[in-house]
């Protein structure tokens, strides 16, 4: 595996803490409580799964957390501060989502018209990373991935699999404090899901960032330490079998 180089001394204040989230769909009698209170905290360094039956607020939660939607109260902190206290207290939700949160979703989403590398690279560039330096982050990323061989190529090119591990890299690349990773193993095989998750240990640990996994994969439940399960929109916490990744 590529050792990836971090870029600064890990911020010790990093992490992500959830209070009372409540998001509710309508109004009157046929409104909806998708949350009705979770609680939640992911510390620094650390990767927890979440799971839980379809229609159980997984989908809701994680678009909360992300600032993709507007939850209807509770309380949301990153790092040392506070994003959302019953309506936002960020001025600029779009830099909040490229510079500060990283995203895994089922489907990858890749751009069309760019190719593996700059589809990778394209967040720090448009942040205002140098482009070369912002490429060659994307490279190490694509290596560490087993997709280095496909930098040059068009997303039309690649594989299901190989399109996940481009998306897996690109939500990497900004090395966020956060990364939602929705089903980020679905689509490969047990071997390459198990790497994925050995790649997001290792970025939680090297760069202090806290990663929630949301999956149904049985391949990589074992390997949390903790898992958080969530239930008509409530969340229980237990011990994982934190199972070693050799």
């Amino acid at each position: 595996m590529v050792e990836l180089k971090p870029e600064a001394p890990p911020d010790p204040h990093r992490g992500i803490h959830i209070a009372g989230l409540r998001k509710r769909y309508g109004a009157g009698d046929t409104a909806v409580d998708a949350l009705k209170g979770v609680d939640m905290q992911v510390a620094p360094g650390e990767v927890v799964g979440l799971i839980g039956p379809s229609g159980s607020g997984k989908s809701t939660l994680l678009k909360c957390l992300g600032a993709v939607i507007e939850p209807t109260g509770g309380r949301m902190t990153l790092g040392a501060e506070v994003i959302y206290d019953d309506g936002w207290r960020i001025p600029d939700l779009r830099a909040l989502r490229r510079d500060r949160i990283g995203f895994v979703f089922q489907a990858p989403y890749l751009i069309p018209f760019l190719d593996v590398t700059d589809n990778v690279a394209l967040l720090p560039m448009l942040a205002g990373r140098p482009n070369g330096e912002a490429r060659d982050r994307a490279r190490d990323l694509l290596a560490a991935l087993d997709v280095v061989h496909r930098a040059q190529a068009m997303p039309s090119q690649l594989s299901g699999g190989e399109q996940q591990r481009v998306a897996i890299a690109r939500a990497l690349v900004s090395r966020p404090p956060v990364i939602l990773a929705d089903e980020p193993t679905a689509p490969l095989d047990s071997e390459r899901a198990l790497g994925v998750i050995r790649i997001l240990n290792q970025m939680a640990l090297q760069y202090q960032t806290a990663v929630i996994v949301v999956t149904h994969d049985e391949k990589i439940i074992p390997t949390f330490k903790r898992i958080y399960h969530i239930r008509d929109g409530l969340t229980h916490e237990e011990a994982g079998e934190g199972r070693l990744l050799g």
